[in-house]
Parts: structure tokens; C-alpha cells; sequence
């Protein structure tokens, strides 16, 4: 099958497009054909090798954890999805090989849950990974409560952008901060903006004087310094970006697979709690420039790469 690969370490040079080995569906997989494949900042970190202590490489790698797609071959112990069903998936395993960017996917089940029916291919594959990090971090580690009072770093991004509509799903106010160019999209999708940078302290206690209940940080650094500066004397901080987070009494968190929570994100989808905005799309065989332009670190919600469709042979 055609697919992205690399077979060492490196920069977005050392992407491949080409053939590599049709993967093999066990008893609890199905074999997903797919249909678009979204770009994070964690596939690149992990191409460069800044998580082969926790996710070592079997080279080659094909890169990718986000999938949306088509059914083609269930394990034979899977009585949950059939052939033609359509599903997203977020596809992670303990060891960097098998990835998303591929004309066929061998997805575990627990990896996956049905697309939502209203959403375009391109928006559901951009959704596993924020969206379960979102969830995952809002509604199971920060228990966010309603009338509470949520900060969210990098609104406009990717996991922003959902965590802003999950925490005002779940009645809290959120202030988010995004660049002054998003401020209109943080307020469509329910935050209150505030600039990055020096005197974001300043700001955010402009908006909430006794502090938030409740941050989380995708950025680190100085944003997560001023994260715990802003916390009210109860304030609870999470971090999926900076594990010194742990230095100012916060925890960090990394997303992990889940299909009841995937399926939960695709109730919150077709009930319209919970939209995706894709601001740029490659081919497959442009996808080291999507990563290039996710390595910028400026994107407003997703960039997705789609896989060239062919119906299935009956």
C-alpha cells in the first residue's frame, strides 16, 4: 500500500511516500481504509525522537495516530463494526511503526468509535486526538464543575479549540488565549480572549479578580508559569505540554485511547456541542508539508492529510 514513512530520525526530509508492507488485522482489529489522516505536534516530536524513551521506533515508521475512514475487513473476534462502517480512530499503540498516513489502517477496537454523521471526512479525523484530550483532561482529571471558571491555552488550536466548547458544555466560563488575529474565532466557539505574552498575568485576573478554578496548559513554558499565577487558592492545573508543571502542584497528562470516550465526542458532535475547523488539507503525498506547517506552531484548529479513494472491489 502507498503510505508516509521514515526510517530514522529526523526532520520533515526524512518523510518518504511510497510503498510499504499492507498491514495484518489480529482478532480484535479491523482493517480501516482510509480516508484522511490529521497532523499533530506530537508526531513530529515523536519523528525527531523526543519521545523514544516512552514510544521506541520499529523503523520504518509510518506517521500519524488521528484517522477517519471506511470498514473493509473485521478480526474475526469483532462483532462491533462491519464491513462499510463508517468510523474515526485514535490509534495509538506503545511503539511508534504502524501509523495513521496510509491508504489501509489495522485498528484495534479500542482505538475506535463510529464518524459522526455530521461531520465531513476531513473534520472527524482531525477530532480523536483533541477531542480526547479535551474530554479526557476537563471531565476526568480537572472535573470541571458548572459555574466554574476554566483557563485554556492556545484557544484557537487544536485541543483549545474543543476544550473552549467542552468546559462551556459543561457551564463553566472560559477564558482562552489565542493570538489578537483569533480573538473573534475564541469567541465564536464560546472563550473569552486574552493576548499571549508579558502581562498575561495582569489580564486574566483583569477578567476573573479571585483567580480560575481550573487551567489547562497546551503550550508550557512562561504560559504554564503564568498558569500558576492565576489559580484561586483551590485551583487545579494540568499540563500536556511541560512536565514541570509538577513543580507549581500540577499534573501532567497524556491523552490515551478510549472508544467509549471517542464515542462520546461523536454524540457531542452530531449534537453540535463540539465542531472541528480544518484550516488546511494536503494529499498524502504532500504530507511533509503539512507537518512543515504544523511545525510552525500557529495553526487555527486542524490540518488534516487525505488518502486517495478508490471503491473497494465487490
Amino acid at each position: 500500500m502507498k503510505a508516509i514513512s521514515y526510517s530514522r530520525y529526523g526532520g520533515p526530509e526524512v518523510l518518504e511516500h511510497g510503498e510499504v508492507a499492507d498491514p495484518k488485522v489480529g482478532p480484535d482489529s479491523v482493517l480501516v481504509k482510509v480516508r484522511a489522516a490529521a497532523v499533530n505536534p506530537v508526531d513530529w516530536k515523536c519523528r525527531e525522537g523526543y519521545l523514544d524513551g516512552a514510544l521506541p521506533a520499529v523503523f520504518p515508521v509510518v506517521p500519524g495516530w488521528d484517522l477517519c475512514g471506511v470498514v473493509v475487513q473485521p478480526g474475526v473476534s469483532v462483532t462491533e463494526f462491519g464491513v462499510g462502517d463508517e468510523v474515526i480512530g485514535y490509534v495509538r499503540e506503545d511503539f511508534l511503526s504502524r501509523g495513521t498516513l496510509a491508504e489501509y489502517v489495522a485498528a484495534p477496537l479500542r482505538t475506535l468509535a463510529r464518524k459522526p454523521r455530521n461531520l465531513t471526512w476531513e473534520e472527524a479525523a482531525g477530532l480523536p486526538l483533541v477531542g480526547l484530550t479535551a474530554y479526557q483532561v476537563l471531565v476526568k482529571v480537572l472535573q470541571v464543575r458548572r459555574g466554574e471558571t476554566v483557563l485554556v491555552h492556545a484557544a484557537a488550536g487544536g485541543v483549545g479549540s474543543v476544550a473552549v466548547q467542552l468546559a462551556r458544555h459543561l457551564g463553566a466560563r472560559v477564558i482562552g488565549t489565542a493570538s489578537a488575529r483569533n480573538h473573534d474565532y475564541v469567541r465564536g466557539i464560546g472563550g473569552e480572549p486574552v493576548e499571549y505574552g508579558e502581562g498575561l498575568v495582569e489580564r486574566v485576573r483583569g477578567l476573573a479578580p479571585e483567580g480560575v478554578d481550573a487551567v489547562l496548559d497546551t503550550v508550557g513554558g512562561d504560559a504554564l508559569k503564568a498558569s500558576a499565577n492565576v489559580l484561586s487558592p483551590e485551583g487545579r492545573l494540568v499540563s500536556i505540554a511541560d512536565a514541570e508543571v509538577f513543580d507549581y502542584g500540577g499534573r501532567y497528562y497524556f491523552v490515551r485511547p478510549d472508544a467509549e470516550d471517542l464515542l462520546r465526542l461523536t454524540e457531542l458532535a452530531e449534537q453540535g456541542v463540539v465542531t472541528v475547523h480544518v484550516s488546511e488539507t494536503y494529499p498524502l503525498e504532500r504530507a511533509a508539508e503539512a507537518y512543515r506547517s504544523n511545525e510552525e506552531g500557529s495553526t487555527r484548529g486542524k490540518i488534516v492529510v487525505t488518502v486517495p479513494w478508490e471503491e473497494e472491489p465487490s
